[in-house]
């Protein structure tokens, strides 16, 4: 099974970029937003899934940016009227309203749950975990058994803050406790020298915009900010 997921792996540790798992997430993303806006939007047992799961904010503005305003507007529109459904027969039956003040303080309306719920879920980041579960896997699978990915993997600009936290929990889980102790030195190398680097962009851009460095060279400073945004809010910034 992981001989599948390794070309995106080794796709994303090539590339000349701040974060290779910020890379791999952007294309899950991607392709997940473009499944979900083509026809599928039109199958019923689709439908069924984003009616019950809804859209997280971020992917709906994804949508919404999509060329296809219609397939927002159905999926939308069958959303909404399963919601409301749901929500008056909860409202209707809700016995909390009937109780004292200390019970209700204490169980929490189903009209509450629901919305909880419904707010935890998105059809696109449920599509995109599990296969992005296995991407990490993967790294871990390809540290141990390929050397041309180990040296690849050792030479990258590191990783967001984020990812690099995934990536120490859950080296713990996937290497033995001799892989662990190579890896780990490795891992805190190339994201604390690639930190450095990004923080002594950030300084320079900043010291460029005095006066007294007017005429001075930018350096690699120019695209400081984008790269300093991906490497601390676990997020791609169109450069």
């Amino acid at each position: 099974m992981e001989q599948l997921y390794t070309i995106p792996v080794n796709d994303a540790f090539t590339k000349d970029c701040e974060c290779p798992l910020c890379e791999m997430y952007r294309d899950l993303e991607q392709s997940s937003i473009e499944f979900t806006m083509g026809p599928s939007y039109m199958e019923d047992d689709n439908r069924e899934v984003t009616d019950k799961l809804g859209f997280c904010p971020k992917h709906i503005k994804m949508m919404y940016a999509d060329k296809n305003k219609l397939g927002v507007a159905l999926m939308l529109s069958t959303h909404i009227e399963k919601v409301n459904r749901d929500l008056t027969k909860l409202a209707e039956k809700d016995t909390t309203k009937s109780k004292g003040l200390l019970s209700r303080k204490q169980d929490k309306s189903p009209v509450v749950k629901y919305i909880a719920e419904l707010e935890s879920t998105c059809f696109v980041c449920s599509r995109i975990k599990p296969i992005f579960e296995r991407y990490i896997h993967t790294i871990f699978h390809m540290w141990k058994k390929d050397s041309e990915f180990v040296e690849k993997f050792k030479s990258c600009k590191g990783m967001c803050t984020y990812h690099y936290g995934v990536l120490y929990e859950r080296a713990q889980e996937q290497l033995s406790q001799s892989q662990y102790e190579e890896f780990i030195p490795v891992l805190n190398r190339i994201y604390f020298d690639n930190m450095e680097r990004v923080a002594g962009d950030l300084s320079w851009f900043i010291d460029k915009h005095d006066y007294r460095n007017k005429e001075a060279d930018w350096k690699n400073s120019r695209d400081a900010v984008q790269r300093a945004i991906v490497k601390t809010e676990h997020t791609i910034v169109d450069e």
